[in-house]
């Protein structure tokens, strides 16, 4: 009889955990952050979960940018896509026209109740993910921009100044002239090389890299990066190729792996990169701008956004809204946006955020981890507050599908960005034919 009651009990007790574990509400996170960069994603997840017992945020790695929103637009067909979906800021036409897919970032904190002003995020973070209607319609998640790094040891062994860097594109042929020189194999290479070579430099130097506004003011924007600059800049990484002093070391960020390793002295990437730098590298390093033609009026401008932001899937329940907003709340916090800014490189998303960053003395302590934020908070023009085409996605292989040929001697930088001009319009044409109207 005790025995049958003792088992009664553990029933009873292995039932309540049972209905507790039930009552946790789950919130499915698809994302595309690797290595340091997921280890920081896996971490947020466990410390809000930890936080708090009513819902669980279950963050799956979800392949490439490309990879995830691909399978989103599949699982969102099938009925069954995840509430928060990362998406880079490539994506992000192509989100805001999908207006059924979607629930706008603002709508879902108001209805959870949860307080939320868009004033309070970095004005060239919010404004890129805003609709012509001032509705936030992404929560910027790991946003960043194009920077400069630099391998201090190699420099100091090939006898360039560690101090005062490259900032302009004739310091840094120069630099990788003296590299090359020391018997350095890899003097300046490049990741994300649309992004880097066309898109920022663009803002950068002030240039219409399309037509109204970049995008931002109408879906019948076409390209326009065949100006006279921009085929000086890709002659001049052209013949940087040849003399072995640029080496293209492939798409997206493979590129990066080269310079943690020590291989390349020189790289544009993303500020995003810092965590893996600071982690891994066995060398003094150093960031630093992009670089510049110093002849062109009004350079440096500003650099543009980059990075992700994070959308909100539609058809879910209202519990799990809720566990959107409340998980975006805590993504929020000035301490958490912090802690994430410090640890990876991406931008601090709000204005109290940069402050606090500021006040604990970590720029003073890691000299050129506020660049990336002076960067985006320079007075923008209509040509720099940033890129919203549609298509950008197809638009960005068709960059790196050109781009190569060059640097493979197969055509010339005229030929390239005409071609880039030429596809990219067509790409335009069709998402303005398919959205016009909505």
């Amino acid at each position: 009889m005790k025995k049958l009651i003792k088992i009664s009990a553990l029933t009873a007790v292995l039932g309540l955990s049972s209905l507790a574990a039930q009552a946790q509400t789950e919130v499915q996170f698809w994302h595309s952050m690797t290595a340091v960069n997921g280890e920081w994603v896996n971490d947020l997840a466990k410390d809000f979960n930890a936080k708090q017992k009513e819902y669980k945020i279950v963050p799956t790695f979800k392949g490439t940018y490309d990879e995830s929103m691909t399978a989103a637009v599949a699982a969102f067909r099938a009925g069954n896509a995840p509430h928060i979906l990362q998406v880079f800021e490539v994506g992000t036409a192509t989100m805001m026209a999908s207006k059924g897919a979607i629930v706008p970032v603002a709508q879902v904190m108001k209805d959870a109740g949860e307080k939320f002003d868009p004033t309070a995020y970095v004005s060239a973070v919010a404004g890129y993910y805003t609709a012509p209607n001032g509705q936030m319609l992404s929560f910027p998640f790991n946003s960043s921009t194009t920077i400069f790094y630099v391998n201090k040891d190699a420099f100091k062994a090939a006898g360039i100044d560690t101090v005062k860097l490259p900032s302009t594109w004739p310091e840094v042929a120069l630099a990788a002239a003296k590299l090359k020189a020391s018997g350095h194999k890899c003097p300046f290479t490049t990741a994300w090389q649309g992004w880097t070579q066309l898109e920022s430099f663009s803002a950068w130097h002030n240039v219409e890299f399309a037509s109204k506004n970049n995008g931002l003011s109408g879906l019948d924007a076409r390209m326009k990066v065949n100006s006279p600059l921009h085929v000086r800049h890709i002659e001049n990484l052209a013949n940087m190729s040849k003399q072995g002093l640029f080496i293209y070391k492939g798409r997206g960020n493979v590129p990066e792996a080269s310079f943690v390793s020590g291989e390349c002295a020189m790289i544009t990437t993303s500020a995003g990169f810092y965590g893996n730098v600071a982690k891994n590298a066995k060398f003094a390093y150093a960031l630093s701008t992009m670089p510049f033609y110093p002849d062109v009026p009004g350079a440096p401008q500003n650099t543009v956004i980059g990075g992700a932001s994070l959308w909100v899937m539609s058809g879910k329940k209202s519990a799990e809204y809720k566990g959107v907003a409340k998980f975006f709340s805590y993504l929020s916090s000035p301490e958490v946006q912090s802690a994430s800014h410090k640890r990876t490189g991406y931008l601090p998303i709000t204005n109290a955020a940069y402050k606090l960053t500021e006040a604990s003395g970590f720029y003073k302590e890691k000299p050129g981890t506020d660049i990336a934020v002076s960067q985006m908070i320079r007075k923008v023009t209509d040509k720099s507050r940033g890129i919203r085409l549609g298509n950008y996605v197809q638009i960005r292989a068709v960059e790196d599908e050109e781009l190569e040929k060059v640097w493979g001697g197969k055509q010339t930088a005229k030929e390239a960005l005409d071609a880039i001009v030429t596809r990219g319009n067509e790409h335009l044409a069709r998402f303005e034919a398919a959205n016009k109207g909505k």
